[in-house]
């Protein structure tokens, strides 16, 4: 294990250290004492007005400046103060990436756990990393502490409370994480993607929390650009989506189809892993008491027959870094269920629309690239059909937003 003296020759740009970890030491605990909601954390339930909006329930304070810096917040870490932008920075959950990518920060990019796959950013020129190259925060069954002292990073964006709060690696405490803070550098992130069992405070919408980050690293220029072209896709797809919706079958891509097991979803869950589906008002086929952890098999799936099936993740987790395969998705997931002689049955099937889905891990940068591709798996006729041999590469009728303005935006012309 690393101990905890550091070189006495850090730069400046890491003096917010000290400042930082002691407001956050005494209070990023809060969310992880206590029943969910009540408390110490009742002023932190999660809200969401709108994606671009404001959001109420808030203990963050305005981001300000001092006469050595300047402070950002967000919960749980609350206020942090920073001397100078933080020029390094590691994630865990690439949608953080994503953000931090469309503020201009890609050459500050140390490492990521749940990376998106390097190919959802070819249309914006953006040299995303190679996830097998990327040094890991996580080893052998757990977080390995002497990474986290190596990547030696100006700010973690990361929830603190996700190290310990996931239960993942039991060894890891909070003082673990209080350990980090003190001697590496603070955490400045919330755990959005979806509500877990120790997310007891707030869940920011993906907009809430790219805002706030933008405060972390003084690109709310950027922020506002990006918030204004998500407002006019929004409104472009609202003016065009039709009255009426067909059924939608969300199932995670941990099913399998060869075995006969599905494992169905609520597209309507809180958190930017669903954001794109939540957007487009896709209510879910199945009944409530099928999602979220329950199996199904076949002849369950006839029952409720969904017009169309999506595979959540599928767009990119069959194939590789550099691309998606449509022949691995048909291999993996398509064939078994033509094959089946339950699965033939199906109307989705029967009728091609068994669809490889959005990837959880989205930022603002693939979120207009998945948006777009729901939209055109729901409504071909409106849309443009969506097409998987040739995914992210989208005809520019088809193209609901404009790829060169956010080049320009994540190059910082606004």
């Amino acid at each position: 294990m690393p101990t905890n003296d550091r070189n006495d020759t850090e730069s400046t740009r890491r003096g917010y250290l000290k400042y930082g970890s002691t407001l956050l030491g005494a209070s990023f605990l809060a969310g992880c004492t206590g029943g969910g909601g009540n408390g110490a954390t009742e002023d932190l339930t999660a809200t969401e007005e709108s994606e671009t909006g404001s959001e109420t329930g808030e203990t963050e304070t305005e981001p300000t400046e001092t006469d050595t810096g300047y402070t950002a917040s967000i919960v749980p870490a609350r206020e942090v103060h920073f001397d100078s932008v933080p020029e390094t920075w590691t994630v865990y959950n690439g949608g953080w990436a994503d953000m931090a990518f469309a503020l201009g920060q890609r050459e500050g990019f140390l490492t990521a756990g749940n990376m998106i796959p390097g190919f959802f950013f070819d249309p914006f020129d953006i040299d995303a990393p190679d996830q097998d190259a990327l040094p890991s925060m996580w080893s052998e069954g757990g977080w390995d502490k002497e990474s986290f002292y190596e990547l030696d990073p100006d700010v973690f964006l990361m929830d603190p409370n996700y190290l310990h709060g996931t239960g993942w690696d039991s060894s890891w405490s909070e003082d673990d994480t209080q350990e980090i803070i003190d001697n590496v550098a603070p955490f400045f992130g919330n755990n959005c993607r979806r509500r877990r069992d120790f997310h007891d405070y707030k869940l920011y919408s993906l907009y809430g929390a790219f805002e706030r980050l933008s405060h972390a690293f003084q690109e709310q220029d950027r922020y506002e650009a990006f918030a204004a072209l998500h407002d006019e896709v929004q409104s472009e797809i609202a003016s065009r989506t039709p009255d009426e919706q067909p059924t939608i079958g969300l199932v995670n891509g941990g099913s399998e189809p060869s075995k006969g097991k599905f494992f169905p979803l609520n597209t309507q869950d809180e958190g930017y892993e669903m954001k794109p589906y939540r957007d487009l008002n896709v209510a879910s086929a199945f009944p409530q008491e099928m999602e979220n952890g329950g199996q199904i098999d076949y002849e369950t799936l006839l029952e409720v027959d969904p017009e169309i099936i999506v595979v959540h993740w599928g767009i990119g987790t069959t194939g590789n870094t550099d691309s998606f395969s449509a022949e691995a998705f048909r291999e993996q997931y398509v064939t078994p269920m033509e094959e089946d002689s339950v699965g033939q049955e199906l109307t989705a099937v029967q009728e091609g629309r068994v669809y490889p889905g959005q990837y959880g891990e989205q930022g603002p940068i693939v979120n207009l690239l998945q948006t777009e591709m729901v939209a055109q798996q729901l409504y071909p006729d409106e849309f443009g059909a969506f097409d998987p041999e040739s995914f992210p590469e989208v005809p520019e009728e088809n193209q609901l937003f404009d790829r060169d303005r956010v080049t320009d935006i994540i190059a910082g012309d606004v």
